[in-house]
């Protein structure tokens, strides 16, 4: 995918798209192409009674006098309600239309409008962002491609005024793109491609971007005393394997931010298997390690002014022979014992790990882990917010303000000492499940039990990273949701 910006005029080929504001309003520029077609825009806006309502689109076919194949006009809806991360789904609503029509080359102007407020470049940066989301597919396995000859949106190109304050604001941008859209290829990768060792080595990657990438394999795991991660794999022939990223982007003293995530690369069930009806999308209960792998993608390529550390707990559930049994008793790094109850409540297992090694290591300044962790989570938020769980409220607050940005919403459920009890047992410190009642919070509870006193966030995506709604910027099944909401995050608190 490449992305231009250059001076606003009519290109000759291509798709051009123009915006309007509610009513059908368009703008300096818009109005000026439709002088070049004689009126042709505009007398199909009213003739097709356009509102212009925000992401509403209008394409006009072979328009007269333009050399383009077609003009997109779109809706920005009311101007002086516009926000950044609606201006992103407008651009995503120009690039489906694009592709929709089999173009290679998609031409957006950025246009001036009475009550529009965001800059120029920011404007055309966010645009861009949007389509550049919306133009992801994942198509590696399809030998037939479609009737277009294999076509794909090649270049999105961004007219304005402010092409030099455009390029700048859309560097940081395309990082995040490329981030995206490595989440979604590893939450979209089969789990017999991408398995704990694959999923390794795709970390390695990273470090082509300056970032410091180590494996720990199960035997250097078993020396650290992770045998509630360990346990979680020992029914796979594919062994588990620990990866930490770093990124060293202000001094060795600065305490670093983390990230950690969950890496189940297929989720059986293990022993307390699951229904065989929808255990295929169990390929994606690794969206809370991939998001942070595309996090860290973002924050290194964007060389952000951060000290950050990435860590994921890769790992497959199987009910081998050798695989754990409900009533087993597992002892953590920690030192605390977990009974488990159910086989298939692992991911808090790999996680309680994973969070104790990282606040052990590395004394950050905070955690926030992402997890495909429960069911319970869709039928209390469904799949428009994630859940966040927290002990500190300024970091949640700021976490939650990131994801209104950005369209990554979360939504901030409770944590309270009376859920504990849901948890004990008396074989052990604590059992891996709480019964049927707040599955949720069990969940953040048990995890929570891991972190010490660092400040702390838990994500469960199991209803945002998967199978998602489509929208404007994701067609995709994995949606790569995290990387710009954390990312975001980073940015407005947490760079020198």
């Amino acid at each position: 995918m490449k992305f231009t910006f250059s001076r606003l005029s009519t290109p000759k080929s291509g798709v051009l798209a123009i915006t309007a504001t509610e009513g059908g309003e368009l703008g300096s520029f818009g109005r000026a192409v439709d002088e070049e077609t004689g009126g042709h825009i505009s007398r199909a806006i009213k003739a097709a009674q356009f509102e212009a309502k925000l992401e509403k689109l209008l394409d006009i076919v072979a328009p007269h006098g333009l050399g383009v194949s077609r003009v997109v006009v779109a809706g920005l809806g009311k101007p002086g309600e516009l926000t950044l991360a609606d201006i992103d789904s407008v651009g995503g609503a120009i690039a489906g239309s694009a592709i929709d029509a089999k173009v290679q080359d998609l031409h957006i102007a950025v246009d001036s409008h009475d009550g529009l407020d965001i800059a120029a470049g920011d404007l055309a940066a966010h645009l861009a962002l949007g389509a550049g989301l919306r133009a992801y597919v994942f198509d590696r396995y399809k030998t037939m491609k479609e009737d277009n000859g294999g076509l794909k949106l090649g270049r999105i190109n961004v007219l304005t005024g402010a092409a030099r304050q455009a390029r700048s604001a859309f560097a940081p941008c395309e990082a995040v793109i490329a981030g995206v859209h490595l989440a979604r290829d590893l939450v979209n990768e089969p789990a017999n491609v991408l398995y704990p060792e694959e999923f390794a080595n795709r970390c390695r990657a990273l470090t082509k971007l300056g970032v410091k990438v180590e494996v720990l394999t199960p035997k250097e795991m078993e020396k650290l005393g992770m045998r509630a991660l360990l346990a979680v794999g020992q029914g796979s022939a594919r062994p588990p394997r620990l990866v930490v990223m770093t990124w060293q982007g202000r001094g060795r003293n600065d305490k670093p931010v983390a990230f950690i995530g969950k890496g189940v690369t297929f989720d059986t069930g293990g022993i307390s298997l699951k229904p065989g009806a929808g255990m295929g999308d169990m390929k994606g209960d690794m969206a809370g390690a991939a998001c942070v792998t595309g996090l860290m993608h973002a924050l290194a390529a964007r060389k952000a002014k951060v000290n950050a550390v990435g860590v994921i707990g890769i790992v497959e559930n199987m009910p081998d022979a050798a695989a754990q049994r409900p009533g087993d008793i597992v002892t953590s790094m920690s030192g605390q014992t977990i009974e488990v109850l159910n086989t298939d409540a692992e991911g808090r297992l790999v996680l309680a790990d994973a969070l104790w090694y990282t606040q052990d290591r590395f004394k950050p300044q905070f955690m926030i882990n992402l997890a495909t962790l429960t069911g319970a989570i869709l039928v209390a938020l469904g799949k428009e917010y994630a859940g966040a769980f927290s002990n500190n409220d300024e970091l949640c607050s700021r976490l939650i303000a990131a994801g209104l940005a950005t369209g990554d919403k979360v939504w901030r459920m409770p944590l309270a000492k009376a859920y504990d009890k849901l948890i004990d047992t008396p074989n052990a410190d604590m059992k891996n499940i709480g019964g049927r009642d707040a599955g949720s919070i069990t969940a953040a509870q048990f995890l929570q039990r891991f972190v010490n006193d660092v400040p702390w966030v838990h994500i469960d995506i199991a209803g945002t990273a998967m199978n998602s709604p489509k929208t404007a910027i994701n067609q995709s099944w994995g949606s790569g949701y995290g990387v710009r909401l954390l990312d975001r995050l980073v940015a407005d608190h947490y760079e020198g």
